[in-house]
């Protein structure tokens, strides 16, 4: 009991952490003292650990393959000419280009992943951003946030949390995945598009955007850009039809990109991979580790067993206690390793699609209440501060608040209503 009691309270605080960031250290800091800590104080053995950090190897290259391409298409030129593009197609209107864009990120967030969004995108919103010279980039990068998590179900392949939650277990075939969270995923992008639009709609009435902006020559290295990533893309969509792994795959696409364009350019790579957020694997890798440790507790077990009985009793209490309790866990924990430990949970209850489908839900949607609730929302913050943007945690949570909950809501009514 003791045991337990420590353990939690170091994850705890580490969680905190990583939400607050105390003196404006990074969240990497807080994730891998909390793992260092937990080390430290026995509770976890060296091999325990790393058997926490060895099952996050395929986010992990899933992130440094997805982060290579950003970076490199940032770098050629590709995201201003999508900007300008993007500016010309709004034709002065605030609230097409909102539209636009949200469209946009529903795609690459499908194709590509909720990350993708958050490191690809943003980027190029903002320079779409300074090329209309809005007066205002927060409501269309706002859009970068939350349609990352809202559309981050619809696919297998649009979120690396999906990856997580069956990690040791058998991922659905493409069709079963779609039976299960088509409908539940519309749901979800409909209601977080009105009701981000609504609350950024005096924002947009007192937008102007600019109609003559130049667009920017596409160079042969932004054009091999962009085609990784739409290669890339065909073959997430390819490996997850095919039940194969997509670490790999998106690391070798990321890095095949990057070596074929600064072998044309004669670039020196130390530019491109000091550009890159490294700092998330880390965080990545110590948030594995502090939920390898709370598995140790046998709390996971216990999850397990209520999550059985509940379903047993009634299969709709189930889908909606068990969705809404792992959303705002979420964002406690961060959404990674609260879908490591709800995903074994879930292949223990040996429950029905439709409660292992509420779960996903939450731990994909239910993030977007906070800034800190997935690691896509944490990417986003990091593009942000790139460009000189501060995103306050307590503003983010008041405006999560009015986003998120309606669009959980309605996606869990039609997973109960479908089951």
């Amino acid at each position: 009991m003791t045991a337990t009691l420590y353990t939690c309270a170091i994850a705890s605080l580490s969680a905190a952490g990583v939400v607050t960031r105390p003196f404006r250290l990074p969240e990497a800091i807080w994730a891998v003292g909390g793992a260092v800590l937990l080390l430290a104080a026995g509770l976890l053995t060296e091999e325990q650990v790393w058997a926490g950090v060895a099952k996050g190897r395929d986010v992990y290259l899933f992130l440094i393959g997805m982060m290579l391409l950003s970076e490199l298409a940032r770098r050629e030129g590709l995201f201003d000419w999508m900007a300008a593009i993007a500016t010309t197609r709004a034709k002065g209107s605030p609230r097409r280009l909102f539209l636009l864009v949200y469209g946009i990120g529903t795609v690459v967030t499908v194709l590509l992943s909720n990350d993708a969004t958050a490191v690809v995108l943003t980027p190029a919103v903002y320079a779409a951003c300074r090329a209309a010279k809005v007066k205002d980039p927060v409501p269309y990068l706002l859009v970068c946030a939350f349609i990352a998590n809202a559309a981050s179900f619809v696919l297998p392949i649009s979120n690396p949390a999906n990856l997580v939650i069956f990690a040791g277990g058998e991922m659905p075939s493409l069709s079963r995945w779609m039976q299960t969270f088509l409908v539940p995923s519309i749901a979800a992008i409909v209601a977080t598009l009105a009701a981000l639009y609504f609350t950024q709609r005096k924002a947009l009435r007192h937008d102007e955007i600019a109609l003559d902006v130049d667009k920017p020559h596409l160079t042969l290295p932004a054009k091999l850009s962009g085609w990784g990533l739409l290669v890339t893309a065909s073959a997430l969509v390819g490996c997850s039809a095919m039940h194969v792994d997509l670490g790999i795959p998106t690391f070798a696409a990321g890095v095949a990109t990057t070596a074929a364009v600064l072998l044309i350019t004669r670039q020196n790579p130390v530019g491109i991979i000091s550009g890159v957020s490294w700092s998330v694997l880390p965080l990545v890798a110590g948030l594995f580790v502090i939920v390898e440790a709370i598995n140790q507790t046998g709390i996971t077990s216990t999850f397990a067993i209520w999550l059985s009985h509940l379903a047993a009793q009634s299969q709709g209490m189930a889908i909606g206690v068990a969705g809404l309790a792992v959303a705002l866990g979420s964002n406690l924990v961060n959404n990674l390793p609260m879908g490591l430990f709800a995903g074994s949970a879930v292949q223990s209850a040996h429950v029905s699609d439709a409660v292992a489908g509420a779960v996903l839900i939450g731990v994909d949607l239910g993030p977007n209440l906070s800034v800190t609730g997935s690691l896509a929302t944490i990417l986003w913050l990091t593009a942000l501060r790139r460009e000189g943007i501060d995103m306050g945690a307590l503003a983010f949570l008041r405006l999560g608040a009015v986003v998120m909950l309606p669009a959980l809501l309605l996606s869990l009514l039609s997973v109960a209503f479908l089951s």
